[in-house]
């Protein structure tokens, strides 16, 4: 398994790729297990399901190794989704890692290349879906012999934790969720106001902060500002940060947007959009461009693209309405970048979802939930939206921290209390509060260091 030190055992089990005709074509579906460090383990095993959609669980072994308190007495299971990871991956070559490609902001012409890729091969991309992944998931829970499961999600994994729990409620002993996206929500659409939410907050922060607010008094003007210089784009010369060599570039205003929104996703590195507008404006592009490449450089090798179409083009593309898409969201700033990624999906093979997908699911199993105060995918807002269906749920807001909260802190010590008991009276009351009551970090007004 990529990335942990430790002894996994691994197998793969053999599924149809559409269940509907189960002699057709067949998938290997990967499972690493990290054994419970007992000879006497609890039967229940936490399971592991990756974010996305697109990342493969197998890419979350670090993760697991820090559920160190966990592995003492249950077993800890990664099952890459279909199509992802080592389980028959959606390889498109078009997709592989490409240095100059890493800021292309138009994916329909590399998607449209793909899809035909997969169709060459007898590839139905219409099969790479939430429900089919969650068949997938009880069979490998069947093969390896558990009864219940405990789950952890972390973003899109949420969706298929929700949604496993919703056809499977039997077999479920604990759920955590983690950047919590209800099933409402349209993964291609709602995220681009969301971040773009987030960006102001950003802003706002700055005029908050007194060295901030002295060094860029104005972020949203500077950014109007680029806007207007870039209109039809500008060739730019800039050493790239990883190599130190000189390459020509062309930038214009939705590669600007591109490069800023990752940036939100990490709370220390959003603290350093005022400043890096700044020198953008003034012609340094490559500052912002490396920062952002710090967050997505990895992407291609941890993200399979092709899964991510199947998913949001069947369930979630088919639910933003004709008005939507001709409006577009709210701010203009996002609009062509949101109408590109839905128009990926004007040819993307579509599969279907059932009838009552998209409804909030009603448990009484525990569930934990836990949200970044300055998540700028799936906001706080969401996990209080999607606890009101759990009868038996504690909602935990890490104020001053993004997306996926998790694997910082002590969380990991709250997720295996959790699981241990099943419930939430013997939760670390003391680094709930640390996580309640942090604080987004200082912004940064310039190349010194960060100021209160």
């Amino acid at each position: 398994m990529p990335r942990v030190a430790q002894a996994a055992q691994c197998g793969a089990l053999v599924v149809p790729e559409n269940r509907d005709r189960p002699q057709g074509r067949k998938l290997s579906i990967f499972v690493a297990v990290l054994p419970a460090n007992t000879l006497t383990p609890q039967p229940d095993p936490l399971v592991l399901l990756a974010g996305g959609p697109g990342q493969a669980a197998s890419t979350l072994g670090p993760f697991a190794l820090q559920l160190n308190a966990v592995r003492r007495t249950r077993d800890i299971v990664l099952v890459d989704q279909r199509g992802t990871g080592r389980s028959s991956p959606l390889a498109c070559p078009v997709f592989a890692p490409d240095e100059h490609a890493e800021f292309d902001i138009d994916p329909v012409p590399k998607s449209l290349l793909c899809a035909w890729q997969l169709a060459e091969r007898s590839v139905d991309a219409s099969q790479y879906t939430t429900s089919a992944f969650v068949a997938d998931l009880d069979d490998m829970r069947e093969a390896l012999g558990y009864r219940t499961l405990n789950l952890w999600g972390g973003s899109y994994g949420t969706r298929v934790a929700q949604e496993y729990l919703r056809r499977h409620p039997d077999r479920v002993r604990s759920v955590v969720l983690d950047g919590v996206a209800p099933p409402s929500m349209r993964i291609s659409f709602d995220v681009w106001r969301t971040r773009d939410d987030a960006l102001d907050d950003v802003i706002a922060a700055c005029r908050r902060s007194a060295p901030c607010a002295k060094a860029h008094p104005d972020p949203a003007a500077t950014l109007q500002d680029m806007k207007r210089a870039l209109e039809g784009g500008k060739s730019v010369s800039l050493r790239d940060p990883r190599t130190g060599i000189e390459r020509d570039m062309h930038i214009d205003f939705d590669i600007v947007i591109g490069a800023l929104q990752p940036l939100t996703y990490l709370p220390e590195a959003a603290s350093l959009i005022p400043e890096l507008l700044a020198l953008a404006r003034d012609g340094d592009f490559a500052p912002l461009l490396a920062a952002s490449l710090v967050i997505v450089a990895d992407l291609p090798e941890q993200f399979n693209a092709a899964l991510h179409y199947s998913v949001t083009c069947a369930e979630d593309v088919p639910r933003v309405t004709r008005q939507e898409r001709i409006d577009g969201v709210d701010d203009d700033r996002v609009r062509a970048l949101a109408r590109r990624t839905l128009a990926v999906c004007d040819q993307w093979p579509k599969g279907t979802y059932p009838a009552d997908f998209t409804q909030p699911v009603r448990s009484d199993v525990p569930v934990l939930l836990l949200s970044g105060g300055l998540d700028p995918v799936t906001p706080a807002s969401y996990g209080a939206e999607v606890a009101r269906g759990f009868t038996q749920s504690r909602h935990v807001v890490a104020q001053g921290f993004g997306h996926i909260v998790s694997p910082h802190a002590c969380a990991p010590r709250i997720i295996a209390a959790f699981v241990d008991a099943a419930g939430f009276a013997k939760l670390p009351q003391n680094c709930i509060d640390f996580l309640e009551h942090s604080q987004r970090p200082p912004s940064w007004p310039d190349r010194l260091a960060p100021q209160p």
